[in-house]
């Protein structure tokens, strides 16, 4: 167990945090009391979580720490941190929310592409996998939006479009780059 993976768990533990602190946020709206320091809260832990993954990553590079343990516990983290925000402040009824179509969206291109992984590993027991431009514009844009939702500003639908325009071209490419795998492995084999 090194300190990459022990910051890593810490990621995931703060995860159930951040949830409750935007559930009763969104509570205290729908009662009419909303309680800042809960949204607030909120925040803080999504920015720690979000800080801990560079931190991490950063700590397995340069101290040699990279694991097994770490290289599967890493992506959990990150995909957890991002689905459970974007799940939850679609559903908390917050001030500002994300609309409906963007939670299906995300989780609908990440269940494709695992899908596509799950079969091409099981068909090649090997993977091509190359982040794509699309794919990091993705993660970024998709933190700006949980940013502007969770700092309730106004005209928050503009970043929500731009970080599904990201997540809708970023599974296209990796759905092409999926099939030209299989092609590959059909011609090899």
């Amino acid at each position: 167990m090194t300190l990459a993976n022990k910051i890593t768990i810490s990621r995931i533990l703060l995860i159930p945090l951040f949830v409750l602190f935007c559930i009763y946020y969104g509570k205290g709206i729908e009662a009419g009391e909303p309680r800042e320091w809960l949204r607030w809260a909120a925040i803080i832990t999504f920015l720690v979580a979000s800080a801990s993954d560079g931190i991490d990553g950063w700590i397995a590079r340069h101290w040699n720490q990279r694991s097994k343990l770490g290289s599967i516990l890493d992506p959990i983290a990150d995909k957890g941190l991002l689905l459970t925000a974007i799940i939850t402040l679609s559903f908390s009824n917050w001030t500002y929310q994300f609309p409906i179509w963007f939670p299906v969206l995300v989780i609908g291109r990440d269940a494709v592409i695992l899908v596509g992984y799950a079969v091409l590993f099981h068909l090649d027991q090997k993977l091509e996998v190359v982040v794509a431009f699309t794919g990091k514009a993705a993660t970024a844009a998709q933190m700006v939006a949980i940013a502007w939702v969770m700092l309730q500003l106004p005209n928050h639908l503009p970043s929500v479009y731009v970080a599904g325009f990201f997540t809708l071209a970023s599974g296209v490419i990796y759905v092409s780059r999926g099939i030209r795998q299989l092609r590959h492995h059909e011609h090899t084999h």
